[in-house]
């Protein structure tokens, strides 16, 4: 039987509370949100935690609201409620696309964007997702809040910008008008971890392309923010040629290994057929007339 090493566990019934537990306790405390990543860590002692500062009863981080010109999701929203979400569905269906394909409903009642992103799984969804979309992360701490691009969250697998005595609190995304994007993921069964993903998002003006994000997963950390590709993109009209460039420097971008769902090769090639498709999609839906007409 697989058990974890002994714990304390601690359950915050404000933000304020789940700080003032996170800065006590230092490095050795974890945030517990939905637990489908950390509860299996400690499981497997990949994670020992000594403190869990339970924040599921803090409703002021369930929430998505629109403001001045961005979306922004508390770090406790479920995926099922982004997977519903009438909002995230007009401006962002590259988050639905994703969420379709994520674990199983168990998994999506109760697991959290905020818990998906502070995993910092280089094969988490989300974590391509936001890299996509240009997220920002709010960061609180004992001295405020500080708000963190989605590029510089990250810092390596496994790894982010929110420190001892700090929580991710919040995500916001851009709203910008004339937006399309899309997410495509080859995975071995349903609900499984990718073998490779490509998340696309962009606006489409005067027939050319801006504001490109691509954000690719499991095929190695140095392919979550896929900025070469995202540089090729930028300012171009979209075109079948520039879509098949697209897709190679996507496969030179990234830096997959050979495990039991692929080799690195076949891994390399998924990432630019994967990025070509999603491409593809994203400039489809952003010239469709029913694209947000708002930012």
């Amino acid at each position: 039987m697989q058990v974890p090493a002994s714990f304390e566990y601690q359950r915050a019934r404000s933000v304020e509370e789940a700080l003032e537990l996170l800065g006590r306790f230092g490095e050795e405390a974890r945030v517990l949100a939905g637990g489908h990543s950390l509860l299996p860590m400690m499981k497997l002692r990949l994670a020992g935690p000594e403190v869990l500062v339970d924040i599921n009863d803090l409703t002021e981080l369930d929430h998505i609201d629109e403001v001045g010109g961005e979306l922004r999701v508390g770090a406790l929203t479920r995926h099922r409620t982004l997977l519903e979400s009438p909002l995230i569905a007009r401006y962002f269906p590259i988050v639905q696309d994703a969420e379709r394909v994520i674990a199983d409903p168990p998994v999506r009642n109760r697991g959290t964007i905020g818990g998906s992103l502070c995993q910092a799984d280089p094969s988490e969804d989300l974590s391509a997702v936001c890299a996509a979309l240009h997220a920002v992360a709010v960061v609180r701490g004992p001295d405020g809040e500080r708000v963190v691009p989605m590029a510089e969250f990250h810092r390596g697998p496994y790894e982010t910008a929110v420190g001892a005595g700090e929580m991710l609190t919040q995500v916001r995304f851009p709203v910008r008008a004339g937006g399309g994007s899309a997410y495509e993921k080859l995975e071995r069964k349903a609900g499984d971890w990718a073998v490779a993903a490509s998340g696309v998002a962009l606006t489409l003006h005067d027939g050319r392309m801006a504001h490109v994000g691509v954000g690719l997963a499991a095929v190695g950390a140095d392919g979550l923010h896929a900025v070469a590709v995202q540089e090729l993109l930028e300012g171009r009209a979209p075109s079948p040629e520039l879509f098949e460039e697209a897709g190679r420097v996507a496969s030179a971008s990234c830096s997959p290994v050979t495990d039991s769902r692929g080799s690195a090769e076949y891994k390399r090639h998924l990432a630019g057929e994967l990025t070509r498709r999603a491409l593809r999609r994203a400039v489809e839906r952003a010239a469709a007339p029913t694209a947000p007409e708002k930012g």
